[in-house]
């Protein structure tokens, strides 16, 4: 009988988590497994796999067959890479000890890769933070300014050439009053 790796869909709805199981390929797909061997959250970002790798491998040299969407996943998680090494380890192509080396040379790159994705990632949403602080800081500048145009009051032109002739009275005949200047200069100032 045929064996597959494949998803099994447990979760709510439109919430799904799946296991990653070895099952024979005519059991029902949520059914009746022979191993669970990891999971799959496609609902986080970045989607989360939690895998026993050695388990994988395992039953990939055995003969297991991954379906379309297990294959993308075991690949994504170097699994599938180390298969090959370790078919070239059972060849005598490789020795095992550069076979380790080579997926973990591997593992390290991919690692970076996903920092510096990560990285590119929390960058770009900083950046479109900012640019929207900035309009969101622009709207209300404007708003600002219409309101304030909106509510300042203008002098009428006639009042101005009295009150300048008022204070140029006032300093005529009185030469000690004071207080009577920043009366008349209040009304200007407003």
């Amino acid at each position: 009988m045929a064996v597959k790796i494949r998803l099994s869909r447990r979760g709510r709805k439109r919430m799904a988590i799946y296991d990653i199981v070895v099952a024979e390929s005519t059991s029902p797909r949520d059914g009746r497994f022979i191993e669970k061997i990891g999971s799959y959250n496609p609902n986080t970002d970045p989607s989360t796999v939690v895998l026993k790798s050695e388990r994988a491998v395992h039953w990939l040299l055995v003969g297991a067959q991954p379906t379309d969407t297990a294959r993308s996943v075991l690949s994504h998680e170097g699994i599938m890479y180390r298969k090959h090494l370790q078919v070239g380890v059972n060849k005598g192509a490789i020795t095992q000890e550069q076979a380790d080396e080579k997926f973990t040379t591997w593992k390290d790159d991919k690692e970076n890769r996903k920092a510096g994705s990560a990285d590119t990632k929390t960058q770009t949403k900083e950046q479109a933070r900012a640019a929207r602080l900035e309009a969101e800081r622009k709207v209300n500048e404007a708003r600002a300014e219409a309101i304030a145009k909106k509510n300042k009051v203008e002098e009428p032109v006639a009042e101005a050439p009295a009150v300048e002739a008022a204070v140029e009275e006032a300093p005529a005949t009185e030469a000690a009053a004071p207080e009577e200047t920043p009366v008349a200069d209040a009304p200007a100032a407003e």
